[in-house]
């Protein structure tokens, strides 16, 4: 340990040995001292590290120079590593590949089925029929157990099978140099210290130190949310920690993310599960599976049952024991009263509804991993949903354009690549005609001579396929279908002469990118960017272009034209478009002419504005889950104002509404501790600039709250979030690998509002387990108090186990499988979301079990009562077991029978809705009913009329009076039924109207304590100033427009159209800036402007 003690002490000594401590992994490499011993007794310069013994950790290496980097992995950033050293690399590293996640075993699941609560259950009632000696009715207690588990089986392997078909990642490949050869390869087989060639299109396979970079932009969308291309640079980046934000690491590279633009080199510096797309896999490996409310309701409800049988048993025993019955005789009807108490069918039935739901969610593109999760999705009150990708389509397209002689312009179908396909419009034209090329305005013709040549990017059509396909940046990408729709592409200039010359990129500081061309002799520079920063740089306007190349016209930029500019800028940014500016100059031509000097003196040309449009139907999908009382959370990475903006036009800001109308940035959200965030009144709406650290926060804090939180989303940033919510949301199609494996339901269509059709099947499934839970209970209720009643009264019981079962099976089965899968009701997604907490058996299914099973023991009863003779006991003998039924008594009990299993029938269709009237309802609306009753019904005469079959059960055939009254019976039983749902409307309807009068109230108090609306002046910078909250938050200055200027802050509540409120309930707004040059930067801040 004397090396290790050594290299820790030497750093302090001196600089020189600072890296090396960095390498050392003490457990993996025990000959350590070996190596140091040679390294402390040679000059440091020209010392190697054992190749065998000495192997970088995986780092970033941000703060290393590419020498460094490169010296310390043992390669070259021209030739790669040498083959030869390869295998020892991956025998240390292991391969560049994530484990795929561990498939559930079908003999798993299997027991999962198994060992059910209520299976369990089913299969003790069996064992203790067998060992008392009443084997037939165990055996048919076991039939119900196998069908049980076999459907649970069979619809959970069916649903992890269609997951696996979704698997839409193939191998991904990667060019690596070795040997001083570029090679296509296996990006599994590559190990730290490869040097990876990088171009436009290209997956990043590994995460990389960066050592060469040409215009190297990389999307990391996929780890940050942004859709915008991430310049880097081989820099080493000072910093005093060794923790660097992903989204400031310019010299690395990461797994999975896309390049965009330029072309580089990278050093592989970490592989697999050590990457931060495996660290992400690592983490939600290790979050534990979640129990979902029905499959906590139900097993509490199991065990409530439980229990009362176990008090029933002994409590008739008891009552049995001291009218003088046997010991045994009383064992065997507390038996029998178990078995009235335990639904068999439960089991069955909230399986199969479950099965059936997840049917229907896959053929409406929602495949569900997990049977409970169709129910659960059914009973969210908040979907959280990342922007880019799920609310929108994930790509760029160029909507609107400007000219600053004050014209606006609309692209239609603005991001089909096809040129052929939409076109160039003006704003004013009611008619929306498009405009051919000849047609278009000499400025707006400048304007797209800008947009074509100050770029990179290309969109061409695949001769082979005929498809069309764009490389380079989005924002890019989006101008040259702009551009091409015009036929005023880069063709085009180039067959007028233009030629580049020079191009000084794009960087986040000064956020233009500007080229100079030569046409014809004459220099012109080109330039884009953000509209504020474009506006600095410039000192005039364009008023008039000849068309062909420098022949434009200019005036000066005064405080109107800024003021014109601006509010353009400001519209176009409050429909949530992210902004570009465009400018000119003249410039001299010659190699001694330095670009960098070129960037002032513009002459601002127009506006262009670009949109990641929504998805289709998206809007809808959002109101519909407004009307249902479903609170849509946008959580995005994207700058606040334009957050703002989109989640306005999907209607999930809404500022007739106090508590849907709140945004709130990822910093702020850092400052509150969970209790502080899941307390916020109103919750926000949109969460932007978020970590995907704030997003799991975000979900926790809604479920401290109280709220069924799902997630949706498509990237491995959405993954952990996904994983925690109550329901997570994965994209089938745009999804990666590991938010597939962390959802519970896949869309295969990438779809939002399919989301909705999937809450509305929840809520179907929810609802139909709640009515035939309430079915089975009632019905076995009755057959409960009917047999207290008799052992009470000490009269024999009107029916044996076998019966019992018999009646469960014919009674119970069929028809609540027909109410799994009732239609839902008109009303389903105008509800409010049910109560988390709520019990599945509420006051009003107790008050309708109690009610409708009271009204069937009573009748049947009084029946059998009235039927039974007087001074007659059946026979038994000394092991309880009935040894002679009077005729008399068989036949009370026979008429008895018939009339409870009939009304047990009839309940179905009563149970077909808790409060609507049955002949509102009506019979025939559900074919499977009535195919279940008709089924059910003949099982019963064959129970009295096939002779085996009923001397098995112990029954009597029946005349046409015992019929007739068993109709009279079923008669009253409905007027009861009909009287209870009266009664629950009435109340229904008091509480809505109750609950409406709340809302009304509360919204009126939120407007006036909490959502006090903006002015329209606030606004959000890059760098504004902070001030701590009541909350502990920072409040900043934000708004929907994003125009405004980063000024000092007045703490004041203001009131206007707009809202986007800070934690304490309202905003700083900013003042009016003095300095007239700021004021020009200022009037101008818009959201997130691209980097190009």
């Amino acid at each position: 340990m004397l090396a290790v003690t050594f290299l820790k002490i030497a750093p302090q000594l001196s600089p020189q040995f600072s890296d090396w401590r960095d390498l050392v992994v003490e457990e993996d490499q025990k000959d350590v001292e070996k190596v140091l011993a040679e390294f402390a007794n040679t000059e440091v310069p020209s010392v190697a590290p054992s190749k065998e013994r000495l192997f970088p950790p995986p780092d970033l290496y941000f703060d290393r120079t590419v020498k460094k980097v490169l010296y310390m992995f043992k390669t070259n950033a021209e030739t790669g590593l040498e083959s030869s050293i390869v295998p020892a690399l991956t025998d240390h590293y292991g391969k560049n590949e994530l484990p795929p996640p561990p498939k559930p075993s079908a003999l798993k699941m299997l027991w999962e089925q198994i060992t059910d609560f209520m299976v369990l259950i089913l299969i003790l009632v069996a064992i203790v029929k067998f060992a008392t000696g009443d084997p037939d009715p165990a055996y048919v207690i076991m039939v119900v157990v196998v069908m049980n588990v076999a459907i649970g089986f069979t619809q959970e392997y069916k649903a992890n099978k269609a997951l696996e078909a979704l698997s839409s990642l193939s191998v991904p490949r990667a060019r690596v140099l070795r040997d001083g050869k570029v090679e296509d390869v296996d990006a599994g087989i590559l190990v730290p210290g490869d040097v990876v060639v990088l171009e436009e299109g290209d997956m990043v396979p590994a995460d990389l130190r960066i050592v060469e970079s040409a215009q190297l932009e990389i999307v990391e969308a996929l780890l940050t949310g942004e859709p915008i291309g991430i310049l880097k640079s081989p820099n080493a980046i000072k910093s005093s920690s060794r923790r660097m934000p992903l989204g400031d690491c310019k010299g690395n590279a990461f797994m999975s993310t896309l390049v965009s633009k330029g072309r580089g080199k990278g050093v592989v510096v970490r592989t697999g599960l050590r990457t931060e797309v495996g660290k992400i896999a690592s983490a939600i490996t290790a979050q534990p599976a979640m129990v979902t409310p029905i499959q906590r309701k139900l097993d509490i409800l199991g065990k409530i049952l439980v229990l009362v049988s176990f008090l029933l048993c002994a409590l008739v025993v008891g009552v049995g024991l001291a009218y003088g019955e046997s010991f045994a005789r009383m064992i065997k009807v507390g038996i029998s009263l178990a078995v009235s108490v335990i639904p068999e069918g439960l089991v069955a039935v909230v399986t199969v509804t479950m099965a059936i739901g997840v049917r229907r969610m896959a053929q409406q593109s929602a495949i569900v991993r997990k049977l409970p999760s169709v129910e659960t999705l059914g009973s969210v009150t908040v979907i959280c949903s990342d922007k880019t990708g799920t609310l929108t389509e994930g790509k760029m397209g160029t909507e609107e354009a400007w000219t600053v002689d004050g014209t606006g312009y609309a692209f239609l179908e603005s991001t089909k690549m096809d040129p052929s396909l939409g076109g160039l419009v003006l704003r004013s034209d009611a008619k929306r005609t498009p405009l051919s090329r000849d047609k278009v305005a000499p400025l707006m013709r400048l304007t797209m001579c800008v947009a074509s040549l100050c770029n990179n990017s290309d969109v061409s059509k695949d001769e082979t396929t005929g498809q069309w396909r764009a490389l380079g940046d989005s924002t890019e990408v989006a101008m040259v279908i702009a551009t091409q729709k015009l036929n005023l592409g880069t063709a085009h200039w180039a067959g007028q002469g233009w030629k580049r010359v020079g191009e000084n990129a794009f960087d986040s500081e000064r956020k233009v990118m500007s080229v100079v061309y030569d046409h014809q002799g004459t220099g012109v520079v080109l330039a884009k960017g953000a509209p504020e920063n474009v506006l600095t740089r410039c000192t005039g306007v364009v008023t008039e272009y000849s068309g062909n190349g420098a022949d434009f016209k200019i005036k000066p930029l005064d405080d109107a034209a800024i003021d014109h500019i601006s509010q353009a800028a400001a519209e176009m940014a409050s429909k949530g478009l992210r902004v570009l500016g465009v400018a000119v100059r003249t410039c001299p031509l010659g190699a001694d002419v330095d670009i960098s000097t070129l960037e002032c003196e513009w002459n601002f040309v127009g506006l262009l504005g670009l949109i990641d449009p929504p998805r289709q139907g998206v809007r809808e999908s959002v109101t519909s889950c407004k009307r249902a009382g479903i609170k849509v959370i946008m959580i995005t990475g994207d700058h606040i104002a334009t957050a703002a903006a989109v989640a306005t036009q999907l209607g999930i800001l809404d500022p007739t509404d106090p508590t849907r109308n709140r945004a709130i940035r990822g910093a702020e959200l850092d400052l509150l501790s969970d209790d502080q965030i899941a307390a916020l009144r109103p919750f926000p709406s949109v969460f932007a600039r978020v970590s995907p650290d704030n997003k799991l926060k975000i979900v926790q804090a809604l479920q401290k709250a109280g709220h069924l939180a799902a997630m949706t989303g498509d990237g491995v940033n959405d993954a952990p979030a996904i994983k925690a919510a109550d329901v997570g949301v994965a994209m089938g199609i745009a999804g990666t690998e590991i938010t597939k494996q962390a959802a519970d339901v896949v869309l295969a269509n990438d779809n939002f509002t399919t989301i909705v059709a999937a809450v509305a099947e929840g809520r179907r499934v929810y609802d139909n387990i709640q009515k035939f839970i309430i079915y089975l209970l009632s019905c076995n209720s009755a057959e409960i108090w009917v047999m207290l009643a008799c052992a009470f009264a000490n009269k024999d019981l009107p029916f044996t186990a076998m019966v019992i079962l018999y009646a469960n099976i014919i009674a119970d089965v069929p028809p609540a499988m027909a109410i799994g899968i009732e239609k839902p009701e008109k009303d389903i997604m105008e509800r409010p979301p049910r109560d988390p907490k709520a019990k599945v058996v509420d006051w009003k299914a107790t008050l309708s079990i109690l009610v409708q099973s009271f009204s069937m023991s009573v009748i049947t009863l009084v029946f059998y009562l009235v039927q039974l003779p007087p001074g007659v006991k059946i026979e038994v003998d000394a092991a309880g077991n009935e040894v002679s039924v009077p005729p008399a008594i068989l036949l009370a009990r026979s008429e008895a029978f018939a009339l409870l299993t009939t009304m047990q029938l009839f309940q179905g269709f009563i149970s077909r809705s808790t409060h609507q009237s049955l002949f509102r309802v009506g019979l025939l609306g559900n074919k499977w009913m009535v195919g279940g009753v008709f089924v059910s019904f003949l099982g019963l005469l064959a129970g009295f009329y096939i002779k085996p079959l009923a001397d098995w059960l112990g029954l009597a055939p029946l005349d046409g009076i015992m019929w007739a009254k068993v109709l009279g019976g079923l008669a009253i039983h409905t007027v009861i039924t009909e009287l209870l749902k009266l009664l629950i409307r009435k109340r229904d309807s008091k509480a809505q109207a109750a609950l409406e009068q709340r809302q009304r109230l509360a919204a009126v108090a939120n407007g006036d304590a909490e959502a006090q609306p903006l002015d329209g002046t606030g606004n959000e910078t890059d760098n504004e100033d902070e001030h701590p909250s009541s909350s502990g938050a920072t409040t900043t200055a934000a708004n929907a427009t994003g125009t405004g200027a980063s000024t000092s802050p007045v703490t004041k509540p203001v009131a206007a159209p707009a809202t986007l409120l800070s934690p304490r309930g309202y905003e700083e707004v900013p003042t009016s800036n003095p300095d007239a040059d700021a004021q020009r930067v200022a009037l101008v801040a818009v959201p997130d402007s691209p980097k190009q």
